[in-house]
């Protein structure tokens, strides 16, 4: 397996749906994915606009200037819309985020190594380490169906839970890694969150 931190001369796994995935074996990855009710569609649709226009010019790989200009002007500010709590904010019930949790453990250690995560009112940020032989898509798929299954079951509901597809990065150094669980860990307290509207787990490992 190579290491745990984004190698810009390996090989990469390149997917697209609605967004281009880099995928690299047993290296970090930073991830975001949302409830279907979180972001109205207009406003997402022009970010999305705004985005796609953006990666044209400056394609990924990227520097670390890139990426903070990248994340300055797209990440900080769906992030903040994210943070506002829109939608039913199903997630900040503690019977609930406890069943994201459990997809999210459920094979850990086995096909993925946890890092860090926050579970948010209507949305997930997590770190996460990939076993060889394990897709992202597919890992995110089956988190994503576990957790509707349990969560429409347990309020009598029926129809999609969460937005289709999902924001990823990979992460290049501890440096880095350092700032994404600094994210993570900060989140609640930047929504304003009560101790029990959220779910906390931060990694503590030095690679």
């Amino acid at each position: 397996m190579e290491g745990p931190f984004f190698n810009p001369y390996a090989p990469i796994a390149i997917h697209e749906r609605n967004l281009p995935h880099w995928q690299q074996p047993g290296a970090l990855v930073f991830l975001t994915w949302r409830l279907a009710d979180s972001l109205p569609a207009p406003l997402l649709n022009a970010w999305q606009t705004e985005r796609a226009a953006w990666l044209e010019k400056n394609p990924p790989p990227w520097d670390a200037d890139t990426e903070i200009a990248y994340r300055q002007r797209f990440s900080a500010r769906l992030e903040d819309w994210l943070d506002s709590g829109q939608g039913v904010c199903v997630l900040q019930e503690p019977h609930h985020s406890a069943r994201v949790e459990a997809a999210l453990r459920h094979f850990d250690g086995i096909r993925y190594a946890l890092d860090s995560f926050v579970i948010m009112p209507n949305h997930v940020h997590l770190i996460v380490r990939l076993a060889e032989g394990h897709p992202l898509n597919t890992i995110i798929k089956s988190w994503k169906s576990f957790s509707a299954r349990a969560i429409n079951q347990a309020c009598g509901t029926t129809g999609p839970l969460w937005q289709d597809g999902y924001w990823d990065r990979l992460i290049r150094d501890q440096v880095h890694l350092g700032r994404c669980r600094a994210y993570i860990q900060k989140n609640p307290t930047k929504a304003n969150l009560s101790a029990s509207a959220f779910r906390l787990h931060l990694g503590t490992a030095t690679y």
